[in-house]
């Protein structure tokens, strides 16, 4: 098809507050931000959003809307490059990588729409369906609000695995953490138990943990220690049983190299919503190949699923509480998780969504 260049580029902010007070081993919240952007071409608009501060929105519109307005949609990649290059003296690693990943993202769903392809089937499918994990069980639940939700997801959406936030307290409360542990295992049956202290222990404190917790067969060890701590996570990871995974950080492919030459995690953990978009998710995945790992998905599954469809050495996306909420709330199209997988859509062009404007509005800020 003849050029078509991208006319505008706009954003917006939204906040919406949790159901429930929500924590981890080290932070706690009460309201989860999106910042969305919308890409044009003519008539056709792509959508593309990350979880961040509204900071974010301001670097689009200050900073990238000028470079990618007027480049040719086809030429995503292209796009990607500039915006790298033009957060040079602001620093790509945070807000300015979220933003990209936003634009990124809007960029490549707005291309799938003009040529009228589902994304996956533009990236290049190597699967229909896309494992998925629950994830939630945050340390400010109580022992009845953590049953339910994980019984939610093991018996009523036969997900076939789900995770827990420990760490309590920067590992003050381990104890407490390892109750938890007993009481998702008895709630769970036969699934999968997978946990994440958000690297709330030191080094051995993460191999007590898992060693106290030996009967409970944890299969995933997430961010046991600071994912900055390569030595730390490679030590963790040689003395527990549960495959240990860190990467949700990562900004660009040489963080992720680094992750993975150290042999510091059995899978290695990205995010579209902050690595730059899927320009840059499948880049890591292919950094991840050639050590021999596996790449799962951090968070906002819907933004990820045509990608991960896309991804030969995928394990699973992360079915976020907070973000399966927003998502569904905000878009048309949401998938469903039914039997532990789910599968973009075959029919429907670019992400499959369809953004709900009017029900996002009373979230909307700024």
């Amino acid at each position: 098809m003849r050029d078509a260049p991208v006319t505008t580029l706009d954003v917006s902010v939204y906040t919406v507050p949790t159901d429930a007070p929500e924590g981890d081993g080290t932070m706690a919240w009460d309201a989860t931000t999106m910042v969305l952007v919308t890409a044009r071409s003519g008539g056709t608009t792509g959508t593309g959003w990350t979880y961040g501060p509204a900071a974010c929105a301001t670097l689009v519109s200050d900073l990238l809307t000028g470079v990618v307005v007027g480049r040719d949609a086809m030429d995503v990649p292209g796009s990607f490059g500039a915006m790298v290059k033009a957060v040079r003296n602001v620093g790509r690693a945070g807000v300015a990588g979220y933003a990209i990943s936003a634009i990124d993202t809007a960029l490549w769903d707005l291309k799938a729409r003009l040529l009228d392809l589902p994304l996956h089937r533009l990236l290049g499918a190597v699967r229909v369906e896309v494992p998925v994990y629950g994830s939630g069980g945050f340390t400010t639940y109580d022992e009845s609000q953590l049953r339910e939700q994980l019984t939610h997801w093991t018996l009523e959406q036969r997900i076939p695995r789900v995770k827990i936030k420990i760490g309590e307290s920067w590992g003050a409360a381990a104890d407490r953490d390892l109750a938890r542990m007993e009481q998702a295992r008895s709630a769970i049956g036969d699934a999968e138990l997978f946990v994440d202290a958000n690297g709330g222990y030191s080094r051995k404190q993460a191999v007590r943990v898992m060693a106290a917790a030996a009967d409970l067969g944890v299969r995933w060890f997430e961010e046991p220690v600071p994912s900055d701590d390569l030595d730390g996570l490679r030590e963790v990871r040689d003395r527990v049983t549960a495959d240990v995974a860190a990467g949700e950080y990562g900004s660009d492919i040489v963080y992720f190299r680094r992750m993975c030459a150290a042999g510091a995690v059995d899978c290695l953990q990205a995010d579209a919503s902050r690595c730059g978009g899927i320009t840059e998710w499948m880049r890591v995945a292919a950094v991840a190949a050639s050590f021999g790992l596996e790449v799962s998905g951090h968070c906002a599954p819907h933004l990820h699923a045509h990608a991960a469809a896309a991804t030969p050495n995928l394990r699973h996306l992360e079915w976020f509480h907070d973000h399966v909420r927003i998502e569904s709330m905000f878009f048309d199209g949401t998938l469903d998780p039914l039997g532990g997988t789910i599968a973009p859509s075959a029919e429907r062009p670019g992400n499959g969504l369809s953004f709900r404007a009017q029900d996002a509005a009373r979230f909307r800020v700024g």
